[in-house]
């Protein structure tokens, strides 16, 4: 069922054209706004031209990467799917970007987002949505023309990240960036079938990140297999002086060992993560993968992260209230999309907020704004860290208990058709989305959502591994163990 068959490439300008021709082919899925053809020509070039001398910079050299379109690449468009910023070039690389072209990455091009990463599906961007190419025609026949409008069955990608992991489940990239605020790598990683990685808070620079909420946002990882994943990481990763948030632990570079023993790992399953939403399948799925874990030689036990049932809500307003702090520098008097009202400084700056701002983006701003009112601070914000500092206390306890990692969904259910999706608002698929995904973002843990194997219907079916923080490399581990011992028949090869 392979998308593309597999093909022996001579040198990287031939994988850079390899990639473009895949972009060409699939229009439909619409996972890339911005595409840097020549630029990624000339970059892959220079790659061949460093490899015959013998002078490969990285595992990555030659290879092409997508960027989400909420992370800075100098002298291109950054627009963050969003009106407010569809005319900004961004005047400096992300340091993540910065460090994969040092590496000799190929930056193929710009990819689809919710606005201002705002959502779980990549259905609210100015762009239009981004499609899943599972269970679409294109799944099984690259060269159909059908446009958007024409299939009304297409399945949602997830978000915010969508561009980015369509782009790698067709095999138009070879790994893509992605961001992470509550799930937003994960969660569509887990529609489309592909790794999607989110290391630990720190560990990875968020300078040239567009924010949306500074305290969780973390750039995460797309990809095929874990290998590729970590290699991306090994680049990505480190402190960065441009980014007070980021540490100085040990950041050796991650190398995969195919030994890997399993005997003397603790996994846990916590059982607040059984949602009455799982469908059957998501369950069996969860039960046969730690069914496997056991069997292997090692210790699965279920426990309990009792503060889960208020993480939804925690989140939700602590999200809102960084986002009305973080879109208040879009007034239109200095930078981005600039209103025609003449009456006043006021008036220029709100309606070029009313104009510039969708829907979901504006209504987050005004919830954020009543939460951070001083009759309703202490109400609303100050409660919420509390409980965010209860949730992080669930998972230090757990590795306090001898716990390893922790096995949970990583989404509820396999892609929900686009028609259904859009049914619902912005909060409820969010609610319902990153239910098991956005708790590991307030307690700062690395997180990896790993395909297993395929829905009655032909749909990837995806499970989250947890890990302690600043332990990167040993969920790297065995995420690759679990990865060879499901076999997942990618889209590409």
């Amino acid at each position: 069922m392979a998308f593309v068959s597999k093909t022996v490439l001579n040198s990287s300008t031939d994988h850079c054209r390899q990639c473009l021709e895949r972009v060409k082919q699939t229009p439909a899925v619409n996972a890339f706004v911005t595409l840097l053809k020549d630029k990624a020509l000339d970059a892959a070039a220079e790659s061949d031209e460093r490899i015959s001398n013998g002078k490969r910079l990285s595992n990555l050299d030659g290879l092409t990467i997508g960027v989400k379109d909420n992370f800075c690449v100098k002298n291109v468009k950054t627009t963050c799917s969003s009106k407010m910023l569809q005319n900004f070039i961004a005047p400096y690389d992300a340091t993540v970007v910065k460090r994969l072209k040092q590496a000799g990455g190929v930056i193929l091009g710009k990819t689809n987002l919710d606005e201002f990463a705002m959502g779980s599906g990549t259905t609210d961007s100015i762009h239009g949505p981004t499609k899943n190419v599972w269970g679409s025609p294109l799944q099984y026949d690259v060269n159909r023309t059908q446009s958007i409008e024409d299939f009304n069955e297409w399945r949602i990608a997830g978000g915010s990240s969508g561009g980015s992991a369509v782009a790698v489940a067709t095999g138009s990239v070879f790994a893509a960036l992605g961001s992470d605020t509550g799930g937003s790598t994960r969660n569509p990683a887990s529609y489309c079938g592909v790794i999607g990685y989110k290391p630990t808070y720190g560990v990875v620079s968020r300078n040239g990140l567009i924010p949306l909420v500074n305290s969780m946002d973390v750039p995460g990882i797309l990809a095929r297999t874990v290998n590729d994943t970590a290699d991306v990481f090994n680049i990505i990763s480190g402190p960065d002086c441009f980014d007070s948030t980021t540490v100085e632990e040990n950041t050796k570079p991650v190398n995969l060992n195919e030994e890997f023993d399993i005997n003397n790992v603790k996994i846990g399953i916590p059982r607040e993560y059984h949602n009455s939403a799982i469908t059957p399948e998501i369950l069996e799925t969860w039960k046969y993968i730690a069914n496997i874990f056991q069997n292997a030689g090692a210790t699965v036990q279920e426990m309990s992260m009792p503060h889960t049932e208020h993480s939804i809500v925690t989140y939700s307003i602590l999200n809102a209230c960084e986002v009305a702090s973080n879109m208040s520098r879009y007034s239109g008097l200095l930078f981005g999309h600039r209103s025609q009202a003449q009456v006043s400084t006021d008036q220029v700056i709100a309606e070029s907020r009313c104009e510039g701002f969708g829907p979901v983006v504006r209504s987050r701003i005004l919830a954020g704004n009543y939460f951070l009112l001083q009759r309703n601070y202490e109400k609303y914000f100050v409660k919420a860290m509390k409980v965010r500092r209860l949730i992080a206390d669930d998972f230090e306890n757990a590795w306090n208990s001898g716990f390893n990692f922790l096995l949970t969904p990583t989404t509820l259910s396999t892609a929900p058709l686009l028609s259904d999706f859009t049914k619902l608002d912005n909060r409820s698929q969010c609610a319902l989305q990153d239910y098991c995904t956005q708790a590991v973002n307030m307690a700062g843990c690395p997180a990896i959502s790993i395909p297993i194997y395929l829905s009655k219907e032909g749909l990837p079916i995806s499970l989250q591994v947890i890990g302690r923080n600043f332990e990167d490399a040993a969920l790297l581990q065995l995420a690759g163990w679990l990865e060879k011992a499901v076999s997942f028949p990618h889209l590409v090869s």
